[in-house]
């Protein structure tokens, strides 16, 4: 998908916040720092739509970029990192799971992990709760320009195994210095989205 517009609409907590055109949605789950804010500028030939943090955990809300008037990313919290209180991180956890759980219009959840390293307890923790709401999704493994080209099916092995990934999720090796696998990205989100 050739992308020309690409805005920022909405810093959401609650379900009333949601824009409400029906397009449809895809989430971006993933821990602090994992690239998600450079997954999203690069999906869109923007530099810096999506902000990036040196300060892991900034994301504290919902944040919906509309793309080409026909869906939206949104860009869910990070997990792992933020030097948050108990109490506020139990408040994210309610906040995501709800998005997750209730949301009609979201079409899939792209688990954004870095291909460098095993996936975390986080991430496996999220994968398994994708599974259990059926809720569709696909690996994008970042940082992929990181990694000899020759050593990318190990990491991807140690990713799916790690995972535990099902057979008929995807996975993506991606790099957003280089765009390596952005447009298999694209087709997965078209594939899901049915409306594109």
């Amino acid at each position: 998908m050739k992308v020309n517009n690409a805005e920022f609409i909405i810093s959401a907590v609650k379900p009333e916040q949601y824009p409400g055109e029906g397009f449809p949605e895809f989430a971006l789950a993933g821990r602090s720092n994992v690239g998600k804010s450079s997954f999203i500028n690069k999906m869109i030939n923007r530099k810096s739509l999506a902000r990036t943090s040196s300060k892991p955990g900034k994301t504290q809300t919902l944040n919906y970029y509309k793309i080409e008037d026909a869906l939206y990313f949104v860009d869910v919290p990070g997990y792992g990192f933020a030097k948050v209180s108990k109490k506020e991180r139990e408040a994210w956890g309610e906040m995501i799971e709800t998005y997750l759980t209730t949301r009609e219009e979201l079409c899939a959840v792209l688990l954004i992990v870095d291909l460098r390293h095993p996936p975390t307890k986080d991430d496996v923790l999220m994968y398994d709760f994708l599974k259990f709401y059926e809720i569709p999704c696909a690996v994008i493994a970042t940082k992929a320009d990181k990694i000899p080209k020759g050593k990318w099916e190990k990491h991807k092995k140690v990713v799916k195994e790690t995972l535990k990934l099902k057979q008929d999720d995807e996975i993506v090796l991606f790099s957003s210095e280089t765009g390596m696998g952005k447009d298999k990205a694209w087709r997965i989100l078209e594939k899901y989205s049915h409306k594109l």
